[in-house]
């Protein structure tokens, strides 16, 4: 069962990683309409590179070297396989830029700008879905929220906000309004499909709550809090778990609540500030 599941994963990871590129040489690059996070600081170094000196650079070579030291320091501090899993969705994003050629299917900047968000936030939300990342911001995320437990939401928007000035002071204003609009529809199909939060609570009502919670403590580092409850209409005896967790632990929590319980009800909510214990290592 493992190994099929880490097959599946494989699988997700590579999937995702080819629609990253398809989204990025046939929709965002040929409009110079970029995307967020790393992936939009190798698109603008490599056009920079590429405009204005003899040089050529591609973005998936920069992608991977921009993501070379963040890996390096995701092994160290988020974990083997979580990091593992993200450099090989770097590292087939990079090999799908090199093959697919750069193409404009359409030369409408407003279709290249929507299309191009939407069909990169399926790649990264499927991705994140299945437990694993596309690198970059996502590892920095967790490192942050381990060691600081400051939120990336500044760090993101910081890192935007100078990919979109650039854009605007080196291609025109326009080129600066198209992206925010990939940003926005990126954000909001990524909220779709998974969640673009980092730290997000769990509130599981169960029936099972001494297996369950010996089943999330065997499998996650996280305390929970467990509150008596009844049933409304079937005045049945429950329990409500509640946990608080990391979006990216979010798939391990899925996995072991339909093992021990599918029958659970479980409301995942954001989580905007964190008081008290929280583990960070």
């Amino acid at each position: 069962m493992n190994i099929w599941l880490e097959t599946k994963k494989a699988i997700v990871v590579l999937v995702g990683a080819l629609l990253n590129a398809l989204a990025l040489n046939l929709f965002l690059i040929p409009a110079n309409v970029y995307s967020s996070g790393f992936t939009g600081v190798a698109q603008l170094v490599s056009s920079i590179v590429t405009d204005y000196t003899p040089f050529t650079i591609s973005t998936g070579v920069l992608l991977l070297l921009l993501n070379i030291p963040v890996t390096i320091l995701g092994w160290k501090k988020v974990g083997k396989s979580f990091t593992v899993y993200s450099f090989i969705s770097v590292a087939a994003t990079t090999l799908f830029l090199g093959m697919i050629p750069i193409q404009a299917l359409s030369k409408d900047i407003i279709l290249n700008a929507v299309f191009g968000g939407v069909i990169l936030a399926v790649g990264v939300g499927i991705t994140l879905k299945f437990g694993a990342s596309t690198g970059g911001l996502d590892i920095i995320a967790l490192i942050l929220s381990r060691v600081k437990d400051r939120p990336i939401g500044t760090y993101m928007f910081i890192l935007n906000a100078i990919i979109i000035v650039l854009a605007g002071l080196l291609y025109g204003a326009e080129k600066s309004l198209y992206t925010l609009v990939t940003l926005y529809t990126t954000t909001r199909v990524i909220d779709v499909i998974h969640t673009r939060h980092v730290k997000l609570t769990a509130m599981i009502v169960t029936k099972k709550g001494v297996e369950l919670r010996k089943a999330i403590h065997a499998k996650l580092v996280r305390g929970i809090t467990a509150v008596p409850a009844k049933g409304g209409f079937t005045n049945e005896d429950k329990e409500i778990l509640m946990i608080v967790l990391t979006r990216y632990e979010l798939f391990d929590l899925e996995r072991v609540i339909k093992e021990v319980d599918p029958k659970a009800f479980t409301n995942i909510v954001q989580t905007t500030g964190i008081f008290g214990l929280f583990r960070k290592d």
